[in-house]
């Protein structure tokens, strides 16, 4: 680690933010794991499951239960619930703690820190006990102190003060985003619970995969900076612009990737139509034996339906479910070929090319896997290393955002 980074920084930090990191990645794969596996309903209460702190070992346990009059206890896959929650729960303790830590120099950071965690633990009692106005009166509030928190000690809040002068340990302090990313944990735990209320509606199911991965794109990039070891490089400015626009693209294409499979569209070019299924051919690059098949795109992207509606193997017909998965294939395309072309930039410029092979070989496994899982029938292995892919790219992305710096920059 660098001696200017070190002073605004507990010793451990680093340490800390990498174990994060690891947690993350874990919790993101078996997230995919326990949707793709059609077990994300096993657990119909939140956060217990059939009113345990771990799950019931047989049904007669489950069945005393309330939960068990809105969904069936299934053993196999009620403990892949269960972990995930506790998994998820261990991240963000993790968080927490990365967050005390960076902030602890602030003025009333630590207090300020604690008394939104209250306020958000507070809300799980208070939702477990019907009050649910007050949970999110709770939650929200929690929520609200540390936004303006991680603002404030961003330099960009109302009340945020002038800039640290740049060389100077404060300006290396990582407390807004440490905070930042607390606020990322706590809506990931609402976005959770609400993938259970609301019976795995698509936006949310999207949105909890884009929560996950933007968790991991914050931890990384503190975990980099926190431990130093820039990459110097006189292109660092011009290429990190096209770093973001590279992320901005990803982004994109994991929201689509989201939206094919909350919506269950990942089979939707067989040949039998979206059950389409064992019998009939599974389409590639065509769909349902055509070029351009008949999509309805207005319908396929309709955000927000009632409430009440179980989306468990999706709702949407077939033309509706074609748009989606078409849009993603085309955006695969555009994405393709523009980490290609960054991968090739950065592979010719000096010390640089195992990073630009990296991206380049990241980003044609990742399109092969998405042809696997169409050609394959999605097989749930397949499916859920294409989640890790996109994790894999992230990871290259983001690391080259948080490292690259140009000869003169100090930090």
């Amino acid at each position: 680690m660098n001696a200017i980074a070190r002073p605004a920084l507990a010793r451990h930090f680093h340490r800390i933010a990498w174990l994060a990191v690891a947690l993350t990645a874990i919790v993101v794969v078996f997230g995919a794991f326990v949707r793709l596996s059609d077990a994300g309903l096993s657990c119909p209460d939140w956060p217990t499951c059939y009113g345990r702190a771990t799950w019931p070992s047989a049904s007669q346990d489950a069945a005393a239960h309330a939960a068990s009059e809105i969904r069936p206890f299934e053993t196999h896959k009620a403990w892949r619930e269960q972990v995930h929650r506790h998994l998820a729960a261990s991240l963000g303790v993790l968080v927490l703690v990365l967050a005390l830590l960076a902030a602890r120099k602030r003025r009333f950071g630590v207090a300020t820190i604690l008394s939104a965690s209250l306020l958000v633990a507070a809300a799980i009692p208070a939702y477990m006990y019907g009050q649910i106005g007050l949970a999110f009166a709770l939650a929200g509030g929690g929520e609200a102190i540390l936004l303006l928190a991680a603002l404030r000690w961003s330099g960009l809040g109302p009340n945020a003060g002038p800039r640290p002068p740049p060389g100077s340990s404060q300006a290396h302090d990582l407390a807004g985003v440490a905070v930042l990313t607390l606020a990322v944990i706590v809506f990931q735990a609402l976005l959770g619970k609400w993938t259970v209320t609301l019976l795995l509606k698509p936006i949310v199911v999207m949105g909890h995969l884009l929560g996950g991965l933007t968790t991991f794109s914050l931890l990384l990039w503190m975990a980099w900076r926190a431990t130093g070891q820039p990459i110097r490089l006189a292109e660092a400015r011009s290429l990190s612009r096209w770093v973001v626009v590279g992320l901005v693209v990803l982004g994109v294409q994991i929201a689509l990737g989201g939206w094919t499979s909350a919506n269950y569209a990942a089979l939707s070019c067989g040949g039998g139509g979206w059950a389409g299924a064992a019998h009939h051919y599974l389409d590639f690059p065509r769909c349902v034996g055509q070029w351009w098949p008949h999509a309805d795109f207005r319908e396929g992207f309709v955000l927000w339906r009632g409430i009440g509606v179980d989306y468990e193997g999706g709702v949407l017909d077939g033309a509706s479910r074609i748009a989606i998965q078409m849009a993603h294939r085309m955006m695969a395309m555009v994405a393709l070929a523009y980490l290609l072309w960054l991968a090739l930039r950065i592979f010719r410029l000096p010390g640089m090319r195992p990073w630009g092979a990296a991206l380049g070989g990241l980003a044609l496994l990742q399109v092969t896997l998405g042809v696997l899982n169409v050609k394959l029938a999605l097989p749930l292995a397949v499916a859920v290393m294409h989640n890790a892919g996109a994790l894999a790219l992230l990871f290259v992305l983001v690391t080259l955002l948080a490292r690259l710096k140009g000869p003169g920059r100090l930090e």
